[in-house]
């Protein structure tokens, strides 16, 4: 009776770790697919710069170095990418993603304000309707955000549980880092209006 009783608690221990550890699994998973989104549209963002960049290289002939900065910005920002693509919950590749891509909307937001003190470019139609898509685009990765750091917060709620958190130290899962936003820090100030 003994051996039946122990045999049944081994049984009820392992099925439990078997439950936790899949658990994790499908919660890194739930990560990895939220980051594929924001992936898809720094992609799209990735590439609507070269076409700003160009649009504004016929109007900006004294502006070189912003356009330089916007250009160097970007490749920093594709490798940043490329790293955090293949460790998508890591703290660092998240953290310097982050940096890349606060870096580059800062010079294209830049790049932006220089064009509205040039009347041709601010009429340019590309690039207005540039502008619009890099907008819509910026929306697009504050959703993809918002469901990338839900992910990370509901794998980070699971490590962190008594009792998940010994499977989970068992089995390498460590806390994911949440993704901070990647719009330049002056471009999220409210705008002060006086009277």
């Amino acid at each position: 009776m003994g051996a039946w009783l122990i045999l049944a608690i081994v049984a009820v221990v392992v099925v439990w770790t078997m439950r936790c550890y899949n658990r994790l699994v499908d919660l890194r998973n739930r990560i990895a697919n939220a980051f594929a989104q924001i992936d898809v549209q720094l992609k799209r963002r990735h590439d609507l710069i070269p076409n700003l960049v160009e649009t504004a290289r016929r109007y900006l002939q004294h502006e070189q170095s912003t356009l330089q900065a916007v250009t160097e910005a970007r490749g920093k920002a594709l490798q940043a990418a490329a790293d955090a693509r293949s460790q998508p919950a890591n703290a660092a590749t998240i953290a310097t993603l982050a940096g890349a891509e606060q870096t580059l909307m800062g010079h294209v937001g830049r790049l932006l304000a220089i064009a509205e003190s040039y009347p041709e470019l601010k009429a340019d139609q590309t690039l207005r309707n540039l502008s619009e898509q890099l907008t819509t685009t910026e929306n697009q990765i504050g959703f993809a955000r918002q469901a990338y750091n839900d992910a990370v917060l509901d794998l980070n709620n699971e490590v962190q549980a008594f009792p998940q958190l010994l499977v989970a130290r068992l089995t390498g899962f460590a806390l994911a880092a949440p993704l901070k936003s990647t719009t330049a820090d002056d471009e999220r100030t409210t705008p002060k209006v006086v009277l």
